[in-house]
Parts: C-alpha cells; structure tokens; sequence
C-alpha cells in the first residue's frame, strides 16, 4: 500500500508545491510529464525544472522513512536535488545573500547567522520531537524552517517536503495543500510569528482531508469522531 500512496501523492504533491510559488504547470501537464516523459509546449523551462526535479527530491524523501532521521546532509540533498538545474551554484547550500519574503514583514535570518540557526533547529527536532503530536511537530517543523530561511529559493517547497517527511516517517499521510488555500495557508503561516495555532489547526485539517480521500479511494467507511487513545493531542 505505501508504493501505491507514494506513487498517487508524487503527481499531486508536485504540482500542488510548485503552484503555490507560482509555477504555471497545471495538474494535467505535470503527471504527463513526471509519468510519460513528454515536454509541454508553451511552458517556462525553470517550470519544467521544478516539477521534475521536485519529483527526484519527493523520492529521495521516501528513502528517508525508515530512519525517522531528520538532519542537516538531507535537507541539503533535497534542495540539490530540487535546484541544482535552475541555479547551480545555490543548489543544497545555505545563501550567503540577503533575502526578504514578499508581503511579509518580518525579516529572514541574516546569511552569517544561518549555520546557528539551522543547527539550532536540528537540536530541536532531536529535544522536541517526541513530545509533540507528530501532525503539531510537522507543522512546527514547517513554520521554523520558512522562518529561518536558508536558501535563496525553494524554501517554501522544501519546508513542505519536510512537514511531510515527518508525517510520514511517523505513519500519517502527506498533507496537501492546493493552491486555491493559498491565500490562507499564507496568511495563517504570517500570523505564526505571532501565534501559530491557526496554522497547527490548518496542516492538521489538510492531513485530516488526506485520510478522507485515501479512505475513499480504497473504500474504506471513515471511522467516526472518537477519544483519542494515543495520549498525544494537538493543543
């Protein structure tokens, strides 16, 4: 079953993360071309690039479950492995150039404070993990990651690549997020300077809409609202 979700949620995951930064690729033109290989006349080739080399990292991110292993050489290979054909030489290295968030206003982290950051955020994945619910730590995990921000770009993709590497590395699906949430997932991901309960509540809603459409798909009755009894809950 794990190689059929893998495979279902490839097209999906691809084209739902690139159209959120804007790709132009619809859902259509990427499964034709991650799946038959056939360019798409007409489209940017950075488009092209960025389905296809998001696909190679969401691979490289299912070689990753059985570790439950989150570290610093990973995260570098899968933003290599997602920009080394658009921009080489910022390809799974950390920037060493200013960069602002569009339509934010909050600042990123300096390029000469990224190595504390990024190793401060890899302690916490090893202090906190395990005491969150998985769904809160792969939002968390998400939020920390986009707000450090150490590449010059694909930061959004590969925090969602991540948020979804803990799901999955802890038994949940991937959540999706289509880009006509955009709007929400944005603003909910601004306001989590603040306070990020919203955006907690909002990636638990998407992993929640997962488990509906797998369950639909295998057929399979969704079970009714009930105590939780894993003794972890969100907050």
């Amino acid at each position: 079953m794990l190689d059929q979700i893998k495979d279902y949620y490839r097209i999906g995951l691809t084209w739902t993360s690139n159209a959120l930064e804007g790709n132009s690729l619809t859902e259509s033109e990427t499964k034709v071309l991650l799946e038959d290989g056939l360019t798409v006349g007409g489209r940017p080739l950075r488009d092209v690039f960025e389905a296809v080399d998001h696909a190679k990292a969401y691979d490289f991110m299912f070689s990753l479950l059985k570790s439950r292993r989150i570290d610093e050489a990973s995260v570098l290979h899968m933003h290599e492995l997602f920009y080394k054909n658009i921009e080489p030489e910022y390809a799974g290295r950390y920037r060493d150039i200013r960069v602002i968030i569009t339509g934010s206003k909050y600042p990123t982290t300096a390029p000469e404070k990224l190595d504390r950051e990024m190793q401060g955020l890899f302690a916490w994945i090893s202090r906190e993990r395990d005491n969150l619910h998985p769904v809160e730590f792969a939002a968390e995990l998400h939020k920390r990651f986009v707000f450090i921000h150490p590449y010059k770009d694909g930061n959004g993709r590969v925090a969602r690549l991540l948020m979804n590497l803990a799901l999955l590395q802890d038994g949940y699906l991937p959540a999706v997020i289509p880009p006509i949430l955009r709007i929400d997932y944005i603003s909910l991901l601004e306001r989590a300077h603040r306070d990020d309960r919203g955006f907690v509540e909002f990636i638990a809603e998407r992993e929640l809409e997962s488990q509906k459409e797998i369950l639909r798909l295998f057929e399979i009755p969704f079970p009714k609202p009930g105590k939780e009894e894993s003794g972890k809950e969100l907050k």
